[in-house]
């Protein structure tokens, strides 16, 4: 109780501190919140976001095959590629791609020569960062829902008449999803804030446009106060959200393992 009421007085306190300051300038945070600038940065955060979710849950679950087939040769590259983009910082890979064109100036096609830095733009460059690096967390993710359903739920639908594919679609994966959604929705959460780490590259999502507008008003603080109450937005929102998923799944999922397998 003491240690309740102590905490109690501590938030407040520092609430009163910032509130209280004289040095915030409120209103400039109203003005610019819902400005016609920043919430094209709020767009393409989400765009970032959303891209890199669904690209790498497509290459994620592509790596995840690798990773549990039988095959030496896809486990060892699936493993190579797991170990070099979740040991490298995604901040470096960002930056990478954004100065791919000093490795490769030219991209080079039948009868025809591109130009890198035209072809790799900061928003390119974003999202290979962004998708590439997820990647590897997501197979891991993927492979973890996978081997984590007992192997006899596998044989006993193979005893009994299906196909692997179809055991895998009906018996392995609603309930692998339940382990699934979860990580997958903290790494989705995890993404949406990595985004920020693209603004480096003159990308303009929250972070950058923030920054942008502050080199133009001065209001350093006011503009990280915007961009930061922009993020608790859709953090709140994409957890609600998650939290919602994983209650349907659940629902659905036991629907599914109530009724009788047809052959």
């Amino acid at each position: 109780m003491i240690a309740a009421a102590a905490a109690i007085i501590v938030i407040f306190g520092l609430a009163a501190l910032v509130i209280g300051s004289g040095r915030i300038r409120w209103d400039v945070i109203v003005d610019y919140f819902f400005s016609t600038v920043m919430l094209q940065g709020v767009m393409n955060t989400l765009m970032l976001t959303a891209a890199s979710l669904a690209g790498s849950a497509v290459l994620g679950t592509i790596l995840a095959s690798m990773r549990i087939s039988k095959s030496a040769v896809l486990n060892v590259i699936a493993g190579a590629y797991i170990w070099f983009f979740r040991g490298t910082p995604l901040l470096v890979q960002v930056v990478f791609w954004f100065n791919f064109g000093l490795f490769l100036p030219q991209i080079h096609l039948p009868g025809l020569a591109v130009s890198t830095n035209s072809l790799i733009t900061p928003t390119t460059a974003a999202l290979l960062g962004l998708l590439l690096n997820v990647s590897a967390f997501m197979c891991e993710v993927i492979r973890g829902g996978l081997i984590a359903i007992d192997r006899g739920q596998t044989e006993a639908a193979l005893s009994i008449g299906m196909t692997p594919a179809r055991a895998l679609i009906k018996i392995v994966l609603p309930q692998a999803i339940r382990v699934i959604i979860p990580a997958a929705g903290n790494l989705a959460i995890d993404l949406l804030k990595a985004t920020s780490l693209v603004y480096v590259i003159g990308t303009r999502e929250i972070l950058g446009t923030s920054q942008s507008i502050a080199a133009q008003n001065f209001y350093v603080i006011e503009m990280l106060i915007v961009a930061s109450l922009w993020y608790l937005v859709l953090v709140t929102v994409a957890s609600f959200l998650q939290s919602r998923l994983e209650t349907h799944l659940s629902r659905s999922v036991a629907a599914v393992m109530t009724t009788p397998a047809k052959l």
